[in-house]
């Protein structure tokens, strides 16, 4: 809804694999008056319901972690990606095992109850960087680079423009 929001000339189209959050997704397009530009669907990442070359960017946002087979599901985003398209993948990224309590306990530090258990959970399920490095060489989207995002977050962007990546 925010990449909606801020360009006004894209049309949007979000996948995930809980009804329940697709439901809220479809009600805060509606909400929005977004609903004509944004779409939702109920989706497994292994599985996209899209031809060949459907989108232009593919984005997935603090997914990584949660992913069972992690490079079926980069393949799949770059069967969706046009050959010239932009693919981009961010998430948690796992500190190292000394700096992990201090990390979980800063970061987390706005979080009580189930969320600081679920966001100590996800850190812990996160990728560093040599292991999503791991991941890309082992996908279609070996020519990818890795970014870091402060200390928190991590991910990759593939440029498919010229073959070139950014």
């Amino acid at each position: 809804l925010k990449i909606a929001r801020r360009l006004a000339g894209m049309r949007v189209v979000g996948i995930d694999y809980s009804a329940n959050m697709i439901g809220a997704a479809r009600r805060a397009a509606t909400a929005e008056i977004l609903a004509g530009r944004a779409t939702f669907t109920v989706g497994d990442g292994n599985h996209l319901c899209f031809a060949d070359g459907s989108f232009d960017f593919v984005l997935s946002n603090s997914v990584l972690h949660h992913l069972h087979d992690p490079v079926a599901v980069l393949n799949e985003m770059t069967r969706v990606a046009k050959p010239a398209g932009i693919i981009l993948m961010r998430d948690l990224r796992r500190p190292c095992r000394w700096s992990f309590p201090w990390h979980v306990r800063w970061y987390g530090r706005h979080y009580s109850g189930l969320m600081k258990k679920l966001y100590v959970d996800s850190v812990r399920a996160a990728y560093t960087g040599e292991e999503l490095a791991g991941l890309l060489r082992r996908s279609r989207l070996a020519a990818a680079r890795v970014f870091y995002h402060e200390r928190t977050h991590l991910g990759f962007v593939y440029d498919g423009r010229a073959g070139r990546v950014s």
